[in-house]
């Protein structure tokens, strides 16, 4: 046993887990064939990771609620497995507890990605809106109008003073729009004191459009909020299309976000890209952790019912800041390589292993991600001295490894996983940790016997 975990002796129990394995493996057709079947996953106190077919049985599903149980009781919020089942049924089932250094990811089912620099973010959650001093409101924006508007459909509605407006401005940091200081001169949402008003609320919110916000709750759109994970921010490039109405980014203290449609959230944009207004709204859609939408040109079309149709920005002929190579996609190395490039991901390849010599001196080449046996040299990534991520395989960072050629620049990394790839793995991990005096992982190794396949 790698370490001896919590005192859950439940969830350390084989026999706990072995309704779920049984689940996983229930349609895998490897023992058939006289090679080890391997799984992972992972179960929270709240939801699941579980690759089945099919729906889950009663046995599964206890079981799984009996995990869930015994994680909320011991304080744990989630743990990660990989099992490993012999053809004759002997299994190997290796727990992964939850880690400061390790965050939890989306296409790694038992480690996640090893964050190396405590509290750092991949790049696109660092990223600053562009100035544009040029712009300016849309045509269509229209204060009389949108006051007019406001008025004939909240007679009686008590607006904000100037006073109250002004210290909004100076609590966010920004000039708020005239058509936004509009809004509020016309109702503020919330009754005297703040005390929140049903019936005003309802009023306002169906007269503008929106479950409108108080003045007092605005607030700018913050990139922290939206989900900053590495396993995302990492491979993805934030573009600059010289078409944009938006500005590709995670949030902007510039989205002043004034209301919602029950999940995603309306905002005025107050740092527009360069085809945008200044005061267009945009959606930031809750389910996405980059970008906004385009709704409407300015509030008073929006309160009018004039809707733009989703665009998007286009990089034209542009080279993009994050490139695919391999089957399916880009066949070179090279023809990905320019000096705007930011990301490099190889995926599955089916011939000669690529040289990353193309890829050497690239200033803004931050993330290398690399399916396993595409590399035909693992130690020219040291030759990347701007990597912050790196994700390769296994048999890759031994290489790196044994060579003491780790980049030191990295802030996260991660171990791509396939078959031959096992538990080990928890253990090759803890060696990239030590390089940067990070906690270990702690991993429950546990024996059992499945039986032969049915």
């Amino acid at each position: 046993m790698l370490d001896q975990r919590p005192p859950l002796s439940s969830v350390s129990d084989f026999a706990t887990w072995e309704p779920v394995l049984r689940l996983m493996l229930a349609d895998d057709t490897t023992r058939r064939t006289a090679r080890p079947a391997r799984v992972a996953g992972r179960i929270g106190q709240h939801g699941t990771s579980l690759a089945y077919r099919g729906s889950m049985s009663s046995t599964a599903r206890t079981a799984v609620e009996d995990i869930q149980r015994a994680l909320a009781r011991g304080g744990v919020q989630e743990i990660a497995f990989r099992a490993e089942t012999q053809p004759d049924g002997k299994t190997t089932l290796g727990l992964v507890w939850p880690s400061p250094a390790v965050e939890p990811a989306r296409g790694y089912p038992d480690l996640g990605v090893l964050v190396l620099v405590d509290g750092s973010l991949a790049e696109p959650w660092l990223r600053r809106p562009d100035p544009m001093p040029g712009a300016v409101p849309a045509p269509s924006a229209d204060p009389e109008l949108l006051e007019r508007t406001l008025r004939e459909r909240l007679p009686g509605a008590v607006g904000a003073t100037e006073e109250e407006i002004a210290a909004a401005e100076a609590r966010l940091g920004v000039t708020l729009s005239d058509e936004l200081k509009v809004l509020y001169r016309v109702t503020r949402v919330y009754g005297d004191d703040d005390e929140f008003d049903l019936d005003e609320a309802d009023r306002a919110g169906e007269a503008v459009g929106c479950e409108l916000s108080g003045l007092a709750h605005l607030y700018g759109v913050d990139a922290a909020v939206r989900h900053p994970g590495w396993d995302l921010g990492a491979t993805h490039a934030l573009g600059a299309a010289p078409d944009a109405a938006v500005q590709d980014l995670a949030g902007s203290p510039g989205w002043i976000g004034f209301g919602s449609n029950g999940g995603d959230e309306f905002a005025v944009d107050l740092t527009p890209g360069p085809a945008g207004y200044f005061g267009q709204v945009i959606l930031v859609d809750h389910e996405q952790s980059l970008g906004a939408d385009l709704v409407a040109d300015s509030l008073t079309d929006f309160v009018l019912g004039r809707m733009r149709e989703k665009l998007r920005g286009r990089n034209g002929d542009e080279l993009p800041a994050a490139a695919r190579v391999g089957t399916g996609w880009l066949e070179s190395i090279q023809a990905a390589a320019h000096p705007a490039l930011e990301v490099l991901s190889i995926g599955a390849w089916y011939g000669t292993p690529f040289s990353l010599a193309p890829a050497f001196g690239l200033p803004r080449l931050r993330t290398l991600s690399a399916m396993p046996g595409t590399l035909a040299d693992p130690l020219e990534v040291a030759e990347l001295t701007g990597l912050e991520f790196l994700e390769i395989g296994a048999q890759e960072w031994r290489v790196l490894l044994d060579a003491g050629a780790v980049p030191r620049t990295l802030k996260a990394a991660a171990i791509k996983v396939r078959d031959q790839d096992h538990l080990p793995v928890a253990a090759l991990a803890n060696e990239i940790l030590a390089l940067w005096d990070r906690p270990k992982i702690t991993q429950t190794l546990l024996a059992g016997d499945l039986g032969p396949p049915i």
